[in-house]
């Protein structure tokens, strides 16, 4: 059974840093895309930053310049380094990969169960 499972998360004051990491673990066939987005009350889930299927890297504008998304290929593994973080981004994040497992026939997305990241002014 593919599973995401995340790190990382905490309490922050502003202007401080956090690194969020996410491992997808078993019978994986390939990894296509992967990425970080979040959740805070009332709003949808929106996009954090992600690597695309050709590799290229997707952030959001209010991120940009301040957070930053890698990812080792041979451990199944994402990270996302938030620094100058703001109380606005305070809100679950969720690991998400688009993956096919080793017996499966097809692409499909995958969650993980979500990491609080609070930022305190």
């Amino acid at each position: 059974q593919v599973q995401l499972v995340e790190s990382g998360g905490g309490l922050v004051q502003a202007g401080g840093s956090l690194r969020l990491s996410c491992a997808a673990s078993g019978r994986i066939f390939s990894i296509n895309a992967m990425g970080w987005y979040r959740q805070s009350p009332g709003k949808q889930r929106e996009l954090v930053a992600a690597f695309t299927d050709d590799g290229s890297t997707n952030y959001a504008d209010s991120v940009k310049g301040r957070f930053t998304i890698s990812r080792d290929n041979a451990k199944n593994t994402v990270s996302l380094q938030m620094n100058s973080l703001r109380p606005a981004d305070t809100a679950v994040y969720y690991c998400n990969a688009f993956l096919r497992p080793l017996f499966a026939g097809a692409f499909a997305n995958y969650w993980g169960q979500g990491t609080q990241v609070t930022v305190s002014s």
